[in-house]
């Protein structure tokens, strides 16, 4: 897992490779709160669900549903609505629309399984107003609620998810995304 600690705008960062999925993530979030981290940005791709969200479109999770049960396992509880720090989530709403990009915020779904074969999953999610689909951000939030530290996990659309078929952004289009994200959250993380 590659890691990096620098400086940004002369405040202190570090960017932080997870791996893929809950149990994965976990791991990686867990030893940073031990390392002593107050703020988790996460910064990654989603697959897009709700209506109006399209390719290269900004979401912000306010709050992340456990498709997987391994955030609930975490937190001891049979249910559980894991959320963003609001405040990150306000930072960073603006600061991507300031970037030129169009950013949706709301509930998104992390799912454990990348290729589901529940075709019915995703009419479910959307009925109940889920933005998009990824796999680590309830993890995020779930570990950040019990350790008592700020988080907050930010998505580019890389996939309009459908009930039958899916699309993909290509590549180039995808990486300047990130890339503008990645930016965004170092903003946000250093001026939260």
């Amino acid at each position: 897992m590659l890691g990096f600690t620098g400086t940004f705008e002369g405040a202190p960062i570090s960017v932080q490779s997870t791996g893929m999925g809950c149990p994965s993530s976990g791991i990686v979030f867990e030893e940073l709160v031990q390392l002593g981290v107050h703020r988790l940005i996460r910064v990654g791709t989603c697959g897009a669900i709700g209506d109006g969200v399209g390719f290269g479109d900004v979401v912000i999770a306010l709050s992340a549903s456990c498709d997987d049960t391994t955030p609930l396992r975490y937190a001891g509880m049979p249910a559980y609505s894991p959320t963003a720090t609001f405040a990150l989530a306000e930072s960073a709403a603006r600061a991507s629309r300031e970037q030129g990009a169009t950013a949706h915020v709301g509930p998104i779904v992390t799912s454990g399984v990348f290729y589901d074969p529940d075709a019915t999953a995703i009419g479910r999610w959307r009925r109940t107003g889920h933005l998009a689909i990824e796999m680590e951000a309830a993890m995020l939030y779930t570990i950040a609620a019990v350790a008592r530290v700020e988080a907050l996990a930010m998505m580019t659309v890389s996939d309009l998810v459908g009930e039958v078929t899916s699309e993909r952004v290509d590549d180039d289009a995808l990486r300047r995304n990130v890339d503008m994200l990645l930016r965004v959250a170092c903003r946000v993380a250093v001026r939260s």
